[in-house]
């Protein structure tokens, strides 16, 4: 089993956020399988291997590197072309391309759906993000009606829904980095997401959403939008509701309902059965034997099928074009 290298920016200060938590939260998961450590890229840390160092090393067949930060992945990738190279994708929509010799695991079916039509010749796998083990209903009093984080959140949220609810019952905006998320959520009775308007500015889709599960596994009914990896495990009327639904009246109207009938939504720990540690490292495990297997392969044999280039995909439709007048003519 080769060694597997995360390449992050960094691990704190400007790079943190939600999709470093989520690849750290897969390193560790990692380690419970394989040996694997951080490296940086971006800035040197004390305590952390630096990419620059680690290159110098003669030997590096038998590691991989894992490369995840979007805007910087064609460069690490032509960085790193003569190693072992693994695509971790959370959200889609960037404008690079990858050869088929990078693997490609994704963290929501709509990623994978993604790459899949992008590069049919990579080999790709399905390996969802983790809703750690305290993120679990605690049957606890709540004291928030309405709970949402400012962050991602829309224009239409922040400066119209959330004034029209402070009216009729108590909301909590949060602005800031929460210690306790897990305690937060078991004292709310609905969350509020909203991201597409975010996304669609950042010109990439939402990777997975871990917010809105992590409130549904607390035990929260959640209004949310249902913008890329959100679509994978989010169903309107069966486990959540979709926010910014025709008019801000008939939004206002669904949540005040769901207060005061908070049970018309019931999840069991099925549901969440697929994002927990245990299925997760029983994915993972399969899916880095795969990727040993291709790597000793791709020693051996160079890639031989035909890719979707401009120019192919140029000459497949003027062969289609020919082929209907063709037909038409006979």
């Amino acid at each position: 089993m080769r060694k597997l290298y995360f390449l992050v920016p960094g691990t704190y200060g400007k790079f943190a956020c939600g999709g470093l938590w989520a690849e750290l939260k897969t390193v560790n998961l990692a380690q419970q399988i394989c040996s694997a450590e951080v490296v940086t890229y971006r800035q040197r840390e004390t305590g952390q291997l630096f990419i620059n160092d680690l290159l110098q090393e003669k030997n590096l067949d038998d590691v991989i590197f894992v490369i995840s930060w979007g805007f910087d992945v064609a460069q690490l990738a032509h960085k790193l072309k003569q190693y072992n190279v693994v695509y971790h994708a959370h959200s889609a929509g960037y404008k690079f391309r990858l050869p088929p010799s990078i693997p490609i695991i994704t963290v929501s079916r709509n990623t994978m759906g993604y790459w899949g039509q992008k590069s049919p010749n990579s080999l790709i796998y399905y390996l969802p993000n983790q809703i750690s083990e305290e993120f679990q209903n605690l049957h606890l009093q709540r004291d928030i009606d309405v709970l949402v984080q400012a962050r991602k959140s829309s224009e239409y949220l922040l400066q119209e829904l959330i004034p029209a609810l402070q009216q009729k019952c108590r909301v909590k905006l949060v602005d800031s980095y929460v210690e306790d998320l897990p305690g937060l959520f078991n004292r709310a009775k609905i969350y509020l997401y909203d991201s597409a308007e975010y996304w669609a500015q950042q010109h990439v889709s939402e990777g997975f959403g871990l917010q809105p599960m992590e409130a549904l596994a607390c035990g929260c009914q959640v209004f949310s939008s249902i913008n890329g990896g959100l679509s994978d495990y989010l169903d309107p009327g069966f486990n959540c509701y979709k926010i910014a639904g025709y008019s801000q009246e008939y939004d206002v109207q669904r949540i005040l309902r769901v207060l005061e009938f908070p049970e018309q939504i019931i999840l069991t720990e099925s549901f969440f059965a697929e994002y927990r540690t245990e299925n997760i490292l029983k994915r993972f495990q399969v899916i880095l034997d795969e990727l040993n297997g291709f790597f000793d392969h791709k020693i051996k044999f160079p890639p031989n099928i035909n890719g979707l280039s401009r120019r192919r995909l140029a000459r497949l439709r003027i062969q289609s074009i020919y082929t209907k007048l063709k037909q038409k003519l006979s």
